[in-house]
């Protein structure tokens, strides 16, 4: 067996970070489909894929959201949370013996990260730690790796559908919000216009990222102009 693993929302500065996991047969069964890294494929064949992995394979998704980040953020640096999330959907998944996890590496270290990951594992798990422990199960962590292998573009899928379903039903309940990323200036204009009108950010914004702590200088340089 082979599981995949990779993340999306890691970045963004407004709503979750998601997790998406798949385990499938072999390489060469997951090779035989279109699977691609989720960012080259358009929405509409992103959720094509999705249904089709979802109803083909085992799959396990980690929702990690705002205010939960921040709260992490205080005693952990985001790859290390990451790789805790990593690490909890590899559990979930539960791969047998003789199974191969791979990862999409967070870290500049991709070993390091495979390694951090092994370590979460094993606390999470007596029965993948003992399969780890005896080399019966091997965690593969890459650069890149939802490019490389298809079981984690696979993953990468999964994990990007159920964000932007996440973000649409944030969207519903706040607005216009954009995609969440520090780059989209639909989520800038929202943030700044939040801090004016509310005096802070909303629950759905990780009030730890620099991002809001800019847009808050920003808003308090303007202020004393207007004097």
């Amino acid at each position: 067996m082979i599981c995949g693993i990779d993340e999306a929302g890691k970045g963004s500065v407004l709503g979750p970070m998601v997790v998406g996991g798949v385990m499938g047969d072999s390489a060469e069964e997951m090779g035989g489909h279109e699977f691609a890294d989720s960012k080259t494929l358009s929405p509409r064949r992103r959720e094509e894929l999705y249904e089709d992995i979802v109803s083909r394979y085992k799959t396990a998704v980690v929702v990690l959201d705002a205010t939960k980040i921040d709260e992490c953020r205080k005693v952990h640096t985001m790859n290390e949370i990451v790789a805790m999330c990593h690490a909890k959907t590899v559990e979930k998944l539960m791969p047998p013996e003789n199974s191969r996890i791979y990862l999409d590496a967070c870290d500049v270290n991709e070993i390091r990260y495979g390694i951090e990951v092994g370590e979460y594992l094993c606390d999470l798990s007596e029965i993948l730690s003992s399969q780890i422990r005896a080399g019966k199960t091997e965690i593969i962590s890459e650069h890149k790796a939802d490019m490389k292998f298809p079981v984690v573009s696979a993953a990468s899928i999964v994990a990007k559908v159920t964000r932007d379903r996440l973000i649409e039903k944030l969207a519903e309940e706040y607005g216009e919000i954009g995609s969440g990323y520090p780059s989209d200036p639909v989520t800038m204009g929202f943030l700044e216009r939040c801090l004016r009108s509310e005096g802070k950010t909303p629950a759905i914004a990780r009030r730890s990222w620099k991002t809001v702590s800019n847009i808050e200088a920003k808003l308090k340089q303007r202020t004393l102009f207007d004097y």
